[in-house]
């Protein structure tokens, strides 16, 4: 079995994957935990082992393990959990074995980032042609993929979650607000908090809506747009840009890495 771990800026995901006959890997079970950069192997296997227990899984059954990190700092603790815990040198996604693949098309090829990366793999491996990419984390990113599979750029937008936080966090009289669809569509508010709500989700919504149309504008050919991350349901009704929601797209990149680096 292939035990994967995406590290992100708010949630490390992990995800357990079975072995299948043509060399491939199908989806089991995954946890989600608080993105933590002390938190240290011997806690992560407290918890992990447990998880694995619970779904009837023993140490010896995992015989590979690949992590993504955006947090360079949690990266240790990962190699710690895998080598002292599973008696696993572990993959780093973007290096040795599991290299990228792809040809990255952009002026700093070495700053992409590993979930952006992952996303880039797994979108052209599954949906193919020229692509828009948008995961909805901590930041949203907008991706850019032409037809070959090369990543030709994108943006970089904050979260709406930390747009959230900025507003409430620079006033002093405005109050926290879940985010949520708005109840109506109307973009007049008639309090504080509806029109908190309508600001962000609707202003959000047509940013997204304004960038994913210049960027077919420049791409010049028809582009699929995939949404990725935990809020990409949360527009799916409110938009008509998405051709596919599939929120496990960047741990499937981490399936998909580990199987060339088996090749």
């Amino acid at each position: 079995m292939l035990l994967a771990a995406d590290v992100g800026n708010t949630n490390v995901v992990f995800a357990l994957f079975e072995d299948q006959d043509e060399g491939g890997y199908s989806p089991r079970a995954r946890w989600r935990i608080a993105s933590d950069p002390r938190r240290t192997g011997d806690e992560y296997a407290v918890w992990l082992l447990q998880l694995l227990a619970i779904e009837g899984v023993e140490r010896d059954d995992i015989t590979q393990i690949i992590f993504a990190s955006v947090v360079p700092r949690a990266d240790h603790n990962l190699s710690v959990l895998a080598q002292k815990y599973f008696g696993i040198t572990p993959l780093v996604a973007g290096e040795g074995a599991a290299a990228w693949r792809f040809e990255i098309d952009v002026d700093q090829p070495s700053s992409l980032g590993a979930d952006r990366a992952l996303n880039i793999l797994a979108a052209h491996r599954k949906y193919g042609g020229d692509l828009i990419v948008i995961d909805f984390g901590t930041a949203t990113k907008f991706e850019a993929i032409d037809f070959n599979g090369t990543y030709k750029g994108g943006s970089i937008a904050p979260g709406i979650n930390l747009s959230l936080d900025a507003l409430v966090g620079k006033t002093a009289k405005l109050p926290r607000i879940a985010i949520r669809t708005p109840e109506s569509a109307s973009v007049i508010g008639r309090n504080t908090e509806d029109q908190m709500l309508i600001g962000v989700f609707w202003g959000y919504v047509a940013m997204m809506e304004g960038i994913v149309a210049r960027m077919k504008a420049e791409i010049g050919r028809p582009a699929k747009v995939v949404a990725t991350g935990g809020l990409a349901i949360l527009f799916d009704e409110a938009t008509d840009i998405f051709d596919a929601v599939d929120a496990d797209l960047t741990i499937e990149g981490l399936a998909i890495l580990a199987q060339q680096a088996k090749a």
